[in-house]
């Protein structure tokens, strides 16, 4: 029996119909020229096709008896007409008009009798600029079966590197599907796997007290918060926003690419990652966003910043990640100085979690907490607890490395890879991130009464972008910089020069002047003076 991890049965607990946990992408698709009939059946027959290899399509949940433990993977056999749906746009649709459909989509809850994925078909877009047919394609899974990596891992179980689909060799399992379970079998299952969990938890107790000791030594001793040394600390509560509210049933999505190949250039020349600068082009467009509505606050915005436990090579269909937090700086008004700032909270981040990594729990004991979770959940929701207590984080920022080559779909060639991800009471804003070719792909989805005009904070990113790009790189004179003080005294001193020369050729020149008329003048009186003597003798 395939019994959920507790990391994994947590996405069930907590799910209602104000926070569905989903994750998935949206897709702009290009087809073959030629390409005839209706994709929908194209990609029915395409997934059927790749079953074997993605067995997070074709399991669905099995519950235990009266819900006292996590559920269980059973075999099922997905019916492709209820799991791949074909939606009409109007005609010439496009980009705004699927940001609206998933907006929508996002919001509908899942069929638990069912295995938890299902694909929207759009139809009626406009074309390609060569003029070639486009479709789209808008995915969900459920977070309980895959977390962002396990969902790139499915992908490239689904897609091709070639327009023409690569054949998957048919293998026989020797495994015996299981599509059911028995009161005796679960029975056995939950208390065998609850036995070996408290049994794997009390044997790994001492060495996970040691290391918990020492990262929270680590983030204190870098922490204003509790009298630290003042270093960019993420130890910090989060100031109150309009994001930190009880979330509801409807969202707002909306979407932004920018160059990979120039923000990575972009942060070589700075010393930054590719993760520092995902969380820079946010905090900048975080900033500009709020600034414009005067509800910037004056303490730094704080990202929750989702981060894997997954080992290397690891494509297994189940949740391994945990969550970390970064100060985004957004106090800070120089581009430069809030960079530098979030480089340093990026270090300070990983420096906690680095010790953390291998105790982190994914899995735990579960009987009675089915109960205790969604009835905690419950509560949370609808007393509107997280309008009024404070708040470690005020955005889920997540950035998920992507294929670094084109792919394609059912013969389609697959333009975007817009990620779509899940708000909760308290964060009604994530911004995930996925690298997909030579593009880097924002899916910014928010709760429509939070942050309506998500559309705005897009747009704002693609200025920070902008912004880094007209930020002098290390070495470079700032062409918007002031001039340093030698260069202003020494102008200075050049310009009083120049003008006392030219004020005392001006006064030489007067001066000269004026003697010279003197002197004409008494010369002049001088003889008028003599020729009325003369002739005064002379009478």
């Amino acid at each position: 029996m395939q019994q959920l991890s507790g990391l994994d049965a947590t996405f069930l607990y907590v799910e209602t119909a104000e926070m569905p946990m989903y994750v998935g992408a949206l897709h702009l698709l290009e087809l073959p020229p030629g390409h005839a009939g209706r994709f929908v059946i194209a990609l029915r027959k395409h997934i059927a096709a790749r079953l074997p290899v993605a067995p997070a399509l074709r399991r669905r949940l099995w519950w235990m008896p009266l819900n006292l433990a996590n559920p269980a993977w059973v075999d099922a056999v997905p019916d492709m007409r209820q799991h791949i749906v074909e939606i009409k746009l109007p005609k010439g649709a496009g980009l705004p008009e699927l940001e609206a459909e998933v907006s929508r989509l996002h919001a509908v809850l899942l069929d638990r009798q069912r295995p938890l994925w299902k694909m929207h078909v759009f139809e009626g877009l406009a074309p390609a600029a060569n003029g070639h047919k486009r479709v789209a394609l808008y995915t969900q899974l459920h977070h309980a079966a895959v977390d962002g990596q396990a969902a790139v891992a499915l992908a490239n179980a689904l897609l091709d590197v070639t327009p023409e689909p690569r054949a998957i060799p048919s293998a026989t399992s020797r495994r015996t599907k299981v599509f059911r379970l028995e009161m005796t079998e679960m029975l056995r299952g939950v208390l065998g796997n609850q036995a070996q969990k408290v049994f794997g938890i009390v044997r790994s107790l001492p060495s996970t007290v040691g290391t918990l000791k020492d990262a929270a030594s680590k983030a204190i001793s870098g922490s204003t918060l509790l009298g630290g040394k003042g270093r960019p600390s993420n130890l910090t509560l989060a100031p109150r926003t309009p994001l930190n509210v009880s979330v509801t049933a409807r969202r707002a999505f909306a979407t932004v690419t920018l160059p990979l190949a120039e923000l990575k250039a972009l942060g070589r020349a700075h010393g930054a990652t590719i993760n520092d600068m995902v969380l820079m082009v946010c905090s900048s467009a975080l900033r500009r966003y709020y600034a414009k509505r005067r509800t910037l606050p004056r303490k730094s915005l704080v990202a929750a910043v989702p981060i894997t436990l997954r080992e290397k090579g690891d494509t297994s269909p189940d949740n391994q990640a945990s969550m970390s937090l970064v100060n985004l700086g957004t106090n800070i008004a120089d581009t430069r100085r809030r960079l530098a700032h979030i480089q340093a909270a990026s270090v300070a981040m990983k420096s906690t979690m680095g010790g953390l990594r291998d105790i982190l729990p994914t899995d735990y004991p579960s009987l009675g907490v089915p109960w205790l979770l969604e009835a905690a959940t419950a509560l949370y929701g609808k007393a509107r607890i997280a309008d009024r207590i404070p708040q470690v984080a005020n955005v889920v920022i997540s950035n998920v490395p992507g294929p670094p080559v084109t792919l394609y779909m059912a013969g389609a060639r697959m333009l975007t890879n817009y990620p779509t991800s899940i708000v909760v009471h308290g964060l009604a804003l994530n911004i995930t991130v996925q690298s997909y070719d030579r593009s880097l792909d924002f899916g910014l989805m928010a709760d429509a009464q939070a942050m309506p005009d998500v559309r705005e904070l897009a747009d704002a990113i693609t200025i920070a972008f902008d912004d880094l790009r007209a930020l002098a790189r290390p070495g470079e004179a700032d062409p918007d910089a002031a001039p340093a003080p030698g260069m202003v005294e020494r102008a200075a001193r050049g310009l009083t020069g120049a003008v006392t020369d030219a004020m005392g050729k001006v006064a030489r020149q007067v001066m000269n002047t004026a003697v010279e008329t003197a002197v004409t003048q008494a010369t002049g009186r001088g003889k008028q003076a003599g020729a009325a003597a003369k002739r005064r003798r002379a009478g």
